[in-house]
Order: C-alpha cells, then sequence, then structure tokens
C-alpha cells in the first residue's frame, strides 16, 4: 500500500444526553414492571429523556456538535458533507441534515438523513469515508442521534424500558498514516421489517384518526424474533470483520457495540474472544438511543483510546440491518 493512501480517520467526538433521567423505579409507577426484570433481561438502569416544548432529534445534535467543532477548533463553514443517522428526524421533509447545517451556521455543507435504524452510525460512517477517501473533501460529519422517546409507548412495558434520547457525533477527515477506517461489512434483510417498525405515518399507512387512535405511530418490537437474530448476527459480523483482516483478540483494543441488550453485546465479545475489559458498555445509564449509541460510547471514552488502536465497531437494528466496522484510531 502506498504511504499516501488516503483513509478517513475520526479526528474529533462529542456527544450529548438531555438533562431529564427516567429511572426504572419511575417506569414501575407508569407499567407492569420492575428495576430487577428491566436490569436483569437488558441491563438498562436508567435513561435520559429529552423534554421541553418544541424540541427535536436536531436540537440535541446541536450540543454535540458544537462541542465537538469546539474540541478541534474549527468553525462549521469548514465542514463539506452532514450525514445525519437517525429515526426520529425532526419531521418527514426536510432532512434533519439541512437543519442542523442551518442550527450550527455549517453554509458551505449540503447533507442527507441515513435511516437503518440502530446501524445507521455503522452505515453512515462507511458512507462518510467514501467521500473522504476519494480525496473529494476534506471534513465529513457523521452525526447519530434519535429522540426515541417521540415513538415510544409508554404503556407498553416491551419497549418503554429500553429506550432513551442522545445524540453523538464524530468528524473524519483525511489521513495518510494509515489510521481511520480501515474495512467494514454492512448487512440487510427486508424479512426482518415485519418483527421491529413503526406500523403507520409512512406512505403505506398515513396518519389519520384510526392509527392514532390504535396507537400504531410507536415502535412496535417481537423482542424474542430480534432478540434471536441480533445474537447471532451482530456477533457473526464482528467476528467476520476479524477475520476478513487477519485479527486475533489479542490485537484488538476494543469492542465498541451498539447498546440493544446488554446479552447481545456479551454474546457478541464473546464470539470475538474479547473479556469484558474490552468492551465499552454505557447501557445501564442510557439505554438504547438507537443512532446515539455507538458515538456515545466513543465520546466517553475517548481519553482510554490510543493512537493506533484497533478498534471494531458493531451494531444491530430493525429493517434487518447489521455491519461492522474496522477501524484504527487516529489520534
Amino acid at each position: 500500500m502506498s504511504k499516501h493512501q488516503i483513509r478517513a480517520a475520526i479526528t474529533a467526538v462529542n456527544g450529548y444526553v438531555p438533562d431529564y433521567i427516567l429511572t426504572n423505579k419511575e417506569l414501575e409507577n407508569m407499567v407492569d414492571t420492575n428495576d430487577e426484570w428491566i436490569v436483569s433481561r437488558t441491563g438498562i438502569k436508567e435513561r435520559h429523556i429529552l423534554k421541553g416544548k418544541d424540541l427535536a432529534t436536531s436540537d440535541m445534535a446541536v450540543h454535540a456538535v458544537n462541542g465537538l467543532l469546539g474540541k478541534r477548533g474549527i468553525k462549521a463553514e469548514e465542514i463539506d458533507l452532514i450525514i445525519f443517522c437517525t429515526t426520529t428526524p425532526d419531521m418527514p421533509f426536510p432532512a434533519t441534515a439541512n437543519i442542523l447545517a442551518d442550527k450550527i451556521g455549517a453554509k458551505n455543507a449540503w447533507g442527507f438523513d441515513l435511516q437503518a435504524a440502530c446501524s445507521g452510525f455503522i452505515y453512515g460512517l462507511s458512507t462518510g469515508a467514501q467521500f473522504i477517501e476519494t480525496g473529494k473533501y476534506q471534513k465529513v460529519l457523521v452525526v447519530g442521534g434519535d429522540k426515541m422517546s417521540s415513538i415510544i409507548n409508554y404503556e407498553d412495558r416491551a419497549t418503554c424500558i429500553i429506550f432513551g434520547d442522545a445524540s453523538g457525533a464524530v468528524l473524519l477527515e483525511p489521513n495518510e498514516e494509515d489510521m481511520g477506517v480501515i474495512d467494514f461489512v454492512l448487512k440487510s434483510d427486508g424479512a426482518g421489517r415485519h418483527f421491529l417498525y413503526q406500523k403507520a405515518g409512512g406512505s403505506l399507512k398515513p396518519a389519520s384518526n384510526e392509527t392514532i387512535s390504535a396507537k400504531e405511530h410507536f415502535v412496535y418490537q417481537e423482542g424474542q424474533a430480534v432478540f434471536k437474530f441480533a445474537v447471532t448476527n451482530m456477533a457473526d459480523v464482528a467476528a467476520e470483520i476479524m477475520q476478513k483482516n487477519h485479527l486475533a483478540a489479542t490485537d484488538i483494543a476494543w469492542l465498541v457495540p451498539h447498546q440493544a441488550n446488554k446479552r447481545i453485546i456479551d454474546a457478541t465479545a464473546n464470539r470475538m474472544g474479547l473479556g469484558p475489559e474490552k468492551v465499552m458498555v454505557n447501557i445501564e445509564r442510557y439505554g438504547n438511543t438507537t443512532n446515539g449509541t455507538i458515538p456515545l460510547c466513543l465520546w466517553e471514552w475517548e481519553s482510554k483510546l490510543k493512537k493506533g488502536d484497533n478498534i471494531i465497531l458493531a451494531a444491530f437494528g430493525g429493517g434487518f440491518t447489521w455491519g461492522a466496522i474496522y477501524l484504527k484510531w487516529a489520534y
């Protein structure tokens, strides 16, 4: 490989979680559940919820991105492209990426939203890397964020215990030291759409009095079917990218798994041969923030990351979608 081959490296990361904390104890007063049941099955103890009038997914992203720009010491006008990975856009259109660009003053950026449920950030990071590798752009912002509380039925104990609100962002820039995104494996299977989805609100079933009365604008999940598929495929794809790049467990510094369920995280780590000391887990404090989970982990563990660290990102989401990225930390 030529030493001048360009790779897309993460050069800054930042995250944001809202102030309000919804504890398992509070959920016990809302639905028929209890702390022991939630923790034993999911690993979640609390989640952050975005409260306040007229606050949307983009508002959390503004906090995450402005913090990132400050850490990197650059202005919003320097951003070339914004890829906003979200399942809860501010509105069906325009894209939340466009709204974010306006709110932060990224006047020279174009952007788009990417929807792959909980795998969105993995898809978005892989996509953003291509724009850097071609030499077309110098600064690509990949944002993951969701206000999941906006599509959660807090009378449905199967889903309301799982999800929280948050946003995280990374900046991609060119790197010629062989650091950054090395490889990725992305997969999907549309047959899984029957097990985890939002029934109404799209062109198939537009909003109506009937869909609202039937509570079809909330997340619907068949937990057992999703768990069975996720626990196998997220582990498989993480193992696949290791094998493809001739990586042993001893070569891996960190696994950054999507924070959907502690048992799925453990199964992925076990398949990779990694001990818990190499796995980023913060699900107990944030729950599943969908597109926010992986950037939140990178943000929280940033001080422990070392230049050259081999890192595997892995995710699974509704659709079904899943994938893994192998990257070398660049700073």
